[in-house]
């Protein structure tokens, strides 16, 4: 109305509904987060005034993800890594116990399973358990400081290694519970994934091996799940196709490796039979003998398999 306050908009009673939107900035937002020493949250406000009465309010959140393809070339690339830790009492030296651990790729999703392949060698005294577990670690930031969280998502246990036995798994999976996805690029919160792969040493500290992890949002395309052991196997394979095929493509068999003397001159056709061959065709017999001369190299698919059988005599006959 004429005489509504500037900036604010007087209705009648009744009921009223009004359409809205907000159009999210285009910058990256950090994925909505629930920490122990901070959180990550997004809102719609609404108020509404009334006179002589306190103003209604109204906050409804909302969740923002900040999407993480991890189809890019480097969350699909394998995590490897290896260690070794000799254990010593007094004067006394035992043997090393080694560890080595591959994971297929950096990049999950929740709900996927991770497969682990994974060798433990005991040369030790000691009997030693080879377990696996993924973490989440949570770092806060604010006036120059950092508070750093580690929690437990998900764990498994291996068989128990006795002093000269060796374990190895194939593919072990350990599968990833819903977690919320990983968050880089936040100046105040950081929140990471790492699986950690080591030895149950008793009496001793525990030989480890830290792999990174990067949960995202966008699962993995179905051509993609094969990408790292495509690429590795690929090399390989074309390394052994190097070795068998020639660098360059054999050439054409020539008319005298197809054709003998023999059979040329048989397939000659007499002078009286070339005058009757110039009637019945209805041009210059030139022309037609130009044709049979000058015929392309012969395809793989038209040399005879079988030469000792007679063979059909073309007509033809010798250039005046």
């Amino acid at each position: 109305d004429d005489n509504s306050e500037e900036g604010l908009h007087i209705i009648p009673s009744g009921r009223h509904e009004y359409a809205f939107s907000f159009e999210l900035p285009q910058t990256p937002l950090a994925t909505s987060f629930e920490g122990r020493h901070g959180s990550v949250r997004y809102w719609v406000k609404a108020e509404l005034h009334r006179p002589w009465f306190l103003p209604v309010k109204l906050k409804k959140e909302f969740t923002v993800f900040e999407h993480i393809d991890i189809n890019t070339p480097s969350l699909l690339s394998p995590q490897a890594g290896s260690k070794e830790k000799t254990l010593c009492c007094w004067f006394c030296t035992s043997g090393p116990i080694s560890l080595s651990a591959k994971i297929e790729r950096k990049g999950y999703t929740p709900g996927e399973s991770i497969q682990i392949f994974a060798e433990v060698e005991n040369c030790s005294s000691r009997v030693v358990v080879p377990k696996a577990a993924i973490y989440q670690t949570q770092a806060f930031y604010a006036k120059g400081k950092m508070k750093e969280v580690k929690q437990l998502v998900a764990n498994l246990r291996g068989e128990s290694l006795s002093a000269g036995k060796t374990e190895t798994w194939n593919g072990k999976q350990l599968k990833i519970p819903p977690v919320s996805p990983s968050i880089l690029d936040c100046s105040i919160i950081r929140v990471e994934y790492s699986l950690m792969v080591y030895v149950d040493i008793p009496g001793a500290m525990d030989l480890f091996l830290n792999l990174p992890l990067v949960i995202g949002t966008i699962p993995l395309h179905p051509f993609g799940s094969r990408t790292s052991s495509v690429s590795s196997q690929c090399s390989m394979n074309m390394n052994w196709l190097g070795l068998t095929l020639p660098e360059r493509p054999e050439a054409p068999p020539s008319y005298a490796e197809v054709v003998t003397e023999e059979q040329r001159q048989s397939s000659l056709a007499p002078m009286g039979a070339c005058d009757d061959l110039e009637r019945a065709l209805p041009g210059p017999l030139f022309a037609y003998i130009q044709e049979f001369r000058f015929l392309p190299p012969p395809l793989y698919s038209e040399i005879d398999p079988n030469p000792d059988q007679p063979t059909v005599d073309r007509p033809s006959c010798p250039s005046r």
